[in-house]
């Protein structure tokens, strides 16, 4: 199955565009829009919720293996540059530059815009994306983009096989009862394979539980491999003591404080000790304050643009990852929001 992040300024069309890719699902601050026929398997979210979260940007993207980045022929505004960034630190592998509403221009005009593209995501993760152009008033090159987008999610579903004998780790991005069957939440397999009757821990809870059944896109599964998004009943434990963010897995680490070897995108504002910040990781985000910043293993009072710095921060809530999870952090009362990359250390 493929899943792909809608992504763009509220003017994009995207959300236009979604609706093409799929049956309306569930609404909260993502959208999400199902697509089934023979094997062909797609789920498009759409983040609804940005601009004004970039929370919704971020779960977005992490519960995707592609992102598809829409620009209209106005070209780049600031959100579309912020969700460059966004995908820029994020290190997002797979994606589709769509340049939308091309039926409002001209052939030449979009070739120029393209260009700028081009030279705009030079350096950074998206350099050797893939363009389409479509018309979201007409519709012209939506069968052609269904087409390139399936392609690469049979890539990526390649690529994930690799995952299936890892550690099994599931993120959750809804939770709730159901009468009669209990606790039911719906996520996506990070890796690993997970099978019915499988014993885990709810983090950072550490709530035991056990899988009572697994479905994928409403069919019962015996088991679901790296990159399914599936929906599971479990046992042992309540919709209340589970919450979007939460990693299904037999071991994760779990702090409020954490130390992170930290790259700061060129574009960041620089940042202080004392300084509040938002860190996210994979769903899960909480404040953080900077405790110090060293760089070098010399002390430093501001951490500025395109440097790495070694960041201690001191957390208001738990959190759990895992050593390969990648941290992001953000500046909420920034302009452009989105401040640094890092590793725990």
């Amino acid at each position: 199955m493929t899943k792909i992040a809608i992504i763009g300024s509220e003017k994009s069309g995207k959300t236009t565009l979604a609706g093409k890719l799929g049956k309306k699902g569930s609404v909260t601050d993502i959208t999400m829009y199902d697509y089934a026929k023979n094997d062909k398997v797609l789920t498009t979210i759409d983040a609804t919720g940005y601009p004004a979260s970039v929370k919704s940007l971020l779960t977005a993207l992490n519960l995707s293996d592609i992102a598809m980045l829409c620009i209209p022929p106005q070209g780049l505004d600031p959100l579309a540059a912020e969700c460059i960034i966004s995908l820029d630190l994020l290190g997002y592998k797979h994606g589709i530059i769509v340049q939308t509403k091309a039926d409002l221009s001209y052939p030449l005009a979009l070739e120029e815009m393209k260009e700028k593209l081009r030279k705009i995501t030079k350096g950074t993760v998206l350099e050797n994306w893939q363009y389409h152009t479509v018309s979201t008033t007409t519709f012209e090159g939506m069968e052609e983009l269904k087409e390139i987008i399936f392609s690469m999610g049979d890539r990526v579903d390649a690529e994930q096989r690799s995952l299936d004998s890892l550690p099994a780790r599931v993120v959750i991005d809804q939770s709730f009862n159901v009468t009669g069957i209990g606790c039911v939440v719906l996520g996506a397999v990070l890796q690993g394979t997970i099978n019915a009757k499988d014993k885990m821990v709810a983090y950072p809870g550490k709530k035991d539980l056990e899988i009572r059944s697994i479905q994928m896109h409403d069919v019962d599964v015996k088991s679901a491999p790296a990159g399914a998004r599936v929906g599971l009943a479990l046992k042992n434990i309540q919709s209340k003591d589970i919450e979007r963010g939460f990693v299904l897995s037999a071991h994760e680490n779990v702090v409020e404080d954490i130390t992170l070897e930290c790259t700061l995108s060129q574009l960041a504002k620089e940042f202080a000790v004392g300084d509040m910040l938002h860190l996210f990781v994979g769903l899960q985000s909480a404040p953080v304050k900077v405790k110090s910043i060293s760089s070098e293993g010399k002390n430093a009072e501001k951490a500025k643009a395109g440097k790495k710095y070694l960041l201690e921060l001191a957390g208001t809530k738990e959190i759990s990852y895992s050593k390969n999870d990648r941290f992001v952090l953000a500046n909420l009362d920034g302009r452009q929001r989105f401040v640094a990359f890092g590793y725990s250390h």
